[in-house]
């Protein structure tokens, strides 16, 4: 495949025990672009579903999304697995995933930087070997009182936000679009628009 390719990973823990946790908020995005594209992940080598399509306005450009089959700390082994398996590089890699640090509701891009405590981000950076790799930072908000942020991203929304979220999930996915499409520097400037 050509250099031009994106690979955009989601990443949340496997299994319906898991499916509407806030820590899965990055496969329920990579879940949405597959149903935008009308797409249909399926089990790859990698250890992770996947699916090569084209995203953005037509014609479209050549992704590989895909949602790892392992546990979130251990996410680093598929994201590189699928990387190398289509040829791409850490720079044209898109990590979906949740973020505490940022209120919920919001989206924001970056590229490298810490991981902020998130052992699905740890991962990766381990297994690449860099931290030079995009990220879709989904917005959760910190837990609520004293409760511990491991029990609180385990959790699902809760009915207040399960009402927001699907704006939320679109708001994630027009974002990755964006960044496939016109590269981060222009997306950044669009999703980190007041509004």
């Amino acid at each position: 495949m050509s250099d031009e390719t994106w690979l955009v990973v989601g990443l949340g823990n496997p299994g319906p025990k898991y499916a509407g946790n806030r820590h899965n908020v990055g496969a329920m995005v990579v879940e949405l672009l597959a149903q935008r594209a009308g797409a249909r992940l399926r089990a790859h080598k990698a250890g992770a579903s996947a699916e090569s399509l084209r995203l953005g306005p037509m014609p479209g450009t050549r992704t590989v999304i895909g949602i790892p089959h392992s546990y979130m700390n251990l996410s680093g082994g598929a994201t590189k697995g699928l990387a190398t398996f289509f040829s791409i590089p850490p720079e044209r890699t898109i990590v979906i995933h949740d973020e505490l640090d940022i209120p919920f509701g919001q989206v924001r891009l970056k590229q490298g930087g810490g991981e902020g405590g998130h052992n699905g981000l740890r991962s990766i950076t381990a297994s690449f070997g860099t931290k030079d790799y995009v990220r879709v930072r989904v917005g959760i908000d910190r837990p609520p009182g004293r409760m511990d942020a491991a029990a609180y991203v385990l959790k699902d929304f809760s009915s207040a936000e399960r009402k927001e979220l699907p704006f939320l999930l679109d708001d994630a996915a027009d974002a990755v679009e964006l960044v496939v499409e016109k590269g981060l520097t222009d997306a950044q400037q669009v999703v980190h628009a007041p509004r």
